[in-house]
């Protein structure tokens, strides 16, 4: 059973986002926003999950099917505005804080992790068009996009170029009119189409003729499934074709498209931004796309934890004190679920922390835009982890009833498993970390960032942390590249988990002084001193090999493997 938890949305956004300062009027609406998805997303999104599951989206010659309810579950999301959230007010949207527009996808996320995949692509496209698109697709396109009416797509991705993205091989060729005919085929292309909006508008990256060799040499294009009549409706189809949808792991309700453009050589897109800035465009889009994966890794563990707690209240198994007893009164399952709850409650403080330097970004803070930059990878990378092994903590809690699918559990140890795949794997993620992150400004973002950790931690053993973070910062700001990438994923959680604690011992301190509802309230205490006491110090274990060299990596030829 889904159970919204404004509660926990609100405490984060009112004392580590800090929403008051970054919008005042959007306090005002903040519990009626909280509260209306929580019922929302209960009413409408939850009861679809299992179908979601067992059934999922089926390809067809006449396009993707959805699961019985979704349609209607989609548009009844578009007739409530909750696409309008955090959209631009200039075109139909409501201009709220990314943070709290945020808190909204991650409980329809929760409700529905498939589903929700659906708006969080079309974020991202609203995002890339807003800082790239021309005043004329900006009218078009945004306000429809806005609304949810019509969904977006980002396709980066063929089927000889993964993470190589200076690899794609799809041509665009000028018309003649200002538009460019778009050929070629693009893979793992999620909500690449559906039956729930009227439009689709996919975000296509290719190469114009003579384009230069690599990711210098690719544009974006808008490329709507079907072309605008004149009154900007959708009019005839673009010669885009759904080839297959992908068989996959978890996340059925979520349609995973082999997309071919151009069959006839009809299918007509526009350049989004200037020739040969396609890539800066993109990563727009990108970006924005790891923040809200990383938020998925909070939707799956929470929603992971609701469940194993539930089904730990219920299930009778073994006796205490000489009676009967519930599995949650033994001291493992304690164990587990106070992990459970904690590592959640640290991915959620992350995310949100990232979203709110994000709003401050864009209000013009200089400081936070360096910060997010340099907080993205963590949150994508950190958050997902978490996910998964919340995720997989839940199916233990559950025993052999977790392994068995009726109990529910298994789908989210499924669904959870290719957050830390797409939108640059968590490897791509640790990487950019050390090699471009800690670079901004000689090291000094990162520095400051954990001076400012230092001054306000009060935990010695955060404080620990802390040290060891600065020390191998400046290790290998001193390091070469095969030294930085070896050290970059210990190094990632090292940083992620000290966030983490710097803003959960800032959690427990809040809510020991606050007035409220004592449950809770003691909740976040104790969730707060489990994450400081018992999951900073594990981090602190990673130090020798964050500092490690990367020569035993290649002690080994390929062949040895």
């Amino acid at each position: 059973m889904f159970t919204p938890i404004p509660a926990e949305q609100r405490f984060v956004l009112d004392h580590l986002v800090r929403l008051a300062e970054i919008s005042p009027e959007s306090t005002d609406l903040l519990d009626a926003v909280l509260d209306g998805a929580g019922e929302f997303a209960a009413g409408e999104w939850a009861p679809l999950e299992r179908i979601g599951d067992t059934v999922g989206a089926k390809w067809s010659e006449d396009g993707v099917k959805m699961p019985e309810g979704y349609p209607a579950a989609y548009q009844a999301y578009v007739a409530n505005g909750w696409g309008t959230i955090g959209s631009p007010a200039d075109h139909g949207g409501q201009g709220l804080p990314v943070s709290l527009a945020a808190a909204v996808l991650e409980t329809l996320g929760t409700a529905n992790m498939g589903f929700g995949l659906a708006p969080t692509l079309t974020v991202g496209a609203i995002e890339a068009l807003v800082h790239h698109g021309s005043p004329e697709q900006q009218a078009l396109y945004l306000p429809k996009l806005s609304t949810g009416e019509w969904t977006g797509t980002m396709n980066l991705t063929e089927p000889q170029a993964g993470t190589d993205v200076g690899a794609l091989k799809t041509k665009a060729d000028p018309v003649g009119d200002g538009t460019y005919r778009i050929k070629g085929v693009k893979i793992f292309i999620s909500f690449g189409d559906h039956d729930m909006a009227e439009n689709i508008v996919h975000l296509v990256l290719a190469r114009t003729p003579g384009a230069p060799a690599g990711t210098k040499g690719l544009s974006l294009f808008l490329v709507p499934k079907f072309r605008l009549n004149t009154d900007g409706t959708p009019g005839t189809p673009n010669d885009v074709r759904v080839v297959s949808i992908e068989h996959k792991m978890g996340l059925h309700a979520s349609p995973t498209c082999v997309l071919s453009f151009g069959d006839h050589d009809d299918c007509i897109g526009e350049l989004i931004g200037p020739e040969f800035g396609g890539i800066r465009a993109m990563f727009t889009m990108m970006n924005n796309a790891r923040l809200n994966v990383g938020l998925q890794g909070v939707q799956v563990a929470e929603r992971a934890t609701q469940r194993a707690a539930t089904y730990a209240r219920d299930r009778i198994q073994g006796a205490r004190a000489g009676a009967a007893a519930a599995i949650i009164e033994h001291p493992d399952v304690r164990r587990m679920l106070l992990r459970m709850k904690a590592q959640t409650q640290a991915a959620r403080a992350l995310v949100y922390y990232a979203f709110g330097q994000l709003d401050r970004g864009h209000a013009g803070d200089a400081q936070a835009k360096a910060l997010v930059e340099l907080l993205t990878p963590l949150a994508k990378a950190h958050a997902t982890d978490l996910g998964n092994e919340v995720a997989s903590l839940g199916l233990q809690v559950h025993g052999g009833m977790g392994y068995i699918e009726e109990t529910g559990a298994a789908q989210h140890f499924r669904d959870a498993r290719i957050t830390p795949i797409y939108e640059g794997t968590n490897g791509v993620q640790a990487a950019d970390l050390v090699g471009r992150k800690l670079n901004m400004d000689g090291g000094a973002t990162v520095l400051s960032l954990l001076d400012r950790m230092r001054g306000e931690a009060q935990d010695a053993g955060l404080h620990a942390l802390i040290d060891a973070c600065a020390d191998i910062t400046g290790r290998l700001l001193a390091a070469d590249m095969d030294d930085r990438l070896a050290a970059s994923y210990p190094f990632l959680t090292m940083l992620s988990v000290a966030v983490c604690g710097w803003l959960m011992e800032q959690s427990g301190r809040i809510a020991a002084s606050s007035e409220g509802d004592p449950a809770f309230l003691k909740m976040k205490q104790v969730s707060a001193r489990f994450y400081v006491e018992q999951i900073v110090p594990e981090a602190l274990g990673l130090k020798a090999a964050a500092t490690a060299k990367a020569d035993i990596l290649y002690a080994l030829d390929a062949a040895a493997f």
